[in-house]
């Protein structure tokens, strides 16, 4: 992969570039203020002009029972408290902060500022239990979205991926199931985005029905060019799009090419997706959510310090500036735009 050109970095830093899915390490692992193993730290945000992230407390599944729901919650929300620390100060200059956004405008005004917005986010609904009071818990932590399942069914949703190992069958509820559409509405009504990464097709489609808000895939990438169940078909994608939601791609090497390891796949082949995305679905529609430290990294776009490799591969592709700007974040900030209107409405 060649280095950007000198016009294609300025481009790249002159944009407000948001990745939609980071999961961070757990139990707590290297620092994020430091320039360490971690694919997303402060240093590489920085370093590779990657403006925003969501950071994502991901919860693996675990039996749908009180004690696997409790161990789920206290987990949840302490990450989302280990989050939150990314933007504290102590005042050590060597330690410099991002800044927590959970709004619009406090991502705007981050990056106006020169400083990375943090925006928190959950993945896996098992988190919450039977307990709806749990949403407005995480909303009040930050959260701007919650992906409804990760691999395996839960108490909310089927999953694109049974778990044999957990006991599932193909499908435990049909789709959503009813306190599945309860946590939905509730997300509507408190500014969450619904995540629909993850979740079984019918579910998935169901959530585009009973959503007031359009829903996001914040990491998924297009099954007819990965023949695997987490990324989305072609009806998938049309409903999305219909619905005005969005589809990010992710950037797990085995989503982009069927069983092939990171070292196997390049950014090129990840703009691939990107590219059918677009001419499907159109440019309004689609994003970027690398899953970084949950998977994300492939060839030429390893970690957030070679963000500006996708902006100029982007622009060798034929994308103008307006294009990439949307694909790049803009396109999420209007979704989340929209779920912060229905709070006031």
């Amino acid at each position: 992969m060649n280095a950007p050109t000198q016009t294609e970095q300025q481009l790249h830093d002159a944009l407000l570039t948001i990745d939609t899915h980071i999961d961070i390490p757990w139990p707590p692992g290297a620092s994020p203020f430091e320039d360490g193993p971690r694919r997303v730290d402060l240093p590489k945000m920085r370093r590779g002009g990657l403006g925003a992230g969501c950071f994502a407390a991901y919860i693996p599944q675990g039996k749908n029972d009180e004690a696997g729901f409790q161990a789920a919650y206290e987990r949840a929300t302490a990450m989302l408290r280990a989050i939150h620390e990314m933007g504290e100060d102590n005042g050590d200059a060597t330690r410099l902060p991002g800044r927590i956004a959970t709004t619009v405008a406090e991502i705007e005004t981050a990056r106006a500022d020169g400083a990375p917005a943090v925006i928190p986010a959950v993945e896996n609904g098992y988190a919450l239990g039977l307990d709806l009071n749990r949403l407005d818990e995480f909303r009040a932590l930050g959260a701007r979205y919650m992906t409804l399942t990760h691999n395996g069914h839960n108490q909310i949703s089927d999953s694109a991926v049974p778990r044999k190992d957990l006991g599932d069958g193909p499908e435990l509820h049909g789709g959503l199931s009813d306190f599945g559409r309860t946590v939905v509405a509730r997300m509507n009504k408190l500014g969450m985005l619904v995540d629909i990464s993850h979740v079984a097709k019918t579910a998935m489609l169901q959530a585009i029905d009973v959503s007031q808000t359009p829903v996001i895939a914040t990491h998924s990438s297009v099954r007819a060019i990965c023949d695997h169940p987490r990324n989305l078909d072609d009806e998938q994608m049309d409903r999305l799009a219909e619905s005005g939601g969005l589809m990010q791609i992710t950037l797990v090497s085995f989503f982009l090419k069927r069983g092939s390891k990171e070292t196997e796949v390049t950014l090129s082949d990840y703009v691939d997706h990107i590219d059918y995305a677009v001419r499907h679905m159109g440019i309004a529609h689609v994003g970027i959510g690398t899953d970084f430290d949950g998977g994300g990294g492939v060839v030429g776009f390893r970690d957030a310090s070679e963000s500006a490799h996708l902006t100029a591969e982007l622009i060798r592709r034929g994308y103008d500036t307006q294009a990439i700007a949307a694909l790049w974040g803009g396109n999420f900030l209007r979704l989340l735009r929209m779920a912060e209107e229905k709070t006031t409405k």
